[in-house]
């Protein structure tokens, strides 16, 4: 696409070093790969090269990721594990994840918050991880989720406003002006605004509205 791009391999001290540090100094974008989202804040999180890399987001850069550089953008990051898979009624029959929505189950760590007031999880559609977003969000109702498929992506406008693009949908769960059960009660809520958003949408995360649905094709 016409850009110069270098890839940056941060290994232990690296990430505190003057010369990793002074290769950001210009840079218009920075790209996270997949993989584990715990492995890049372990690497990154508290060091120099987190600092330089949230200042160049705050002169204008680009940031973004895919996959596990896509969870890293909120704080809380999901860690992709769970506490207690299946909770109190798992099949012994399924060795399958993220099968109930319940409390303390799916496990968070700290991100790099550089998407504030949201939590990102990815595969979404595809994977079927809506149970453990909406755990999250139900545990953390002043949070907005947003869980983005394959092959698709969440912009974020300079004024603040969401956009989507690419080939299928992100789903947008909305608990801020919901009732939610009390602590120690079993997990649940009503009132929650979901809304399932295919390429070209935008939605304004202040107000909760979607400014567009889709494009004509």
């Amino acid at each position: 696409m016409g850009a110069h791009a270098f890839v940056l391999d941060v290994r232990g001290p690296g990430a505190n070093t003057d010369s990793a540090v002074r290769m950001l100094d210009d840079v218009t974008g920075i790209w996270f790969s997949g993989g584990d989202q715990n492995r890049l804040t372990a690497a990154l999180r508290g060091s120099r090269l987190e600092q330089a890399i949230r200042a160049r987001y705050m002169a204008g850069a680009v940031v973004g990721g895919t996959s596990a550089g896509a969870a890293v953008m909120t704080n809380p990051m999901l860690t992709g594990d769970e506490r207690r898979p299946g909770g109190s009624r798992r099949p012994a029959d399924s060795t399958q994840a993220n099968i109930t929505i319940d409390r303390d189950n799916v496990v968070t760590a700290p991100g790099f918050g550089l998407l504030p007031g949201a939590i990102v999880d990815q595969h979404f559609v595809r994977r079927r991880r809506q149970n453990r977003l909406m755990s999250l969000v139900l545990e953390n109702p002043s949070l907005l989720g947003i869980g983005i498929d394959e092959s698709t992506a969440l912009v974020v406008r300079p004024g603040g406003s969401w956009e989507i693009i690419g080939a299928s949908v992100a789903v947008i769960f909305d608990a801020r002006s919901s009732d939610v059960t009390p602590a120690g009660a079993v997990l649940g809520a009503s009132g929650i605004r979901t809304h399932v958003l295919p390429a070209g949408s935008t939605f304004n995360p202040s107000t909760g509205r979607v400014t567009r649905l889709g494009v004509a094709r």
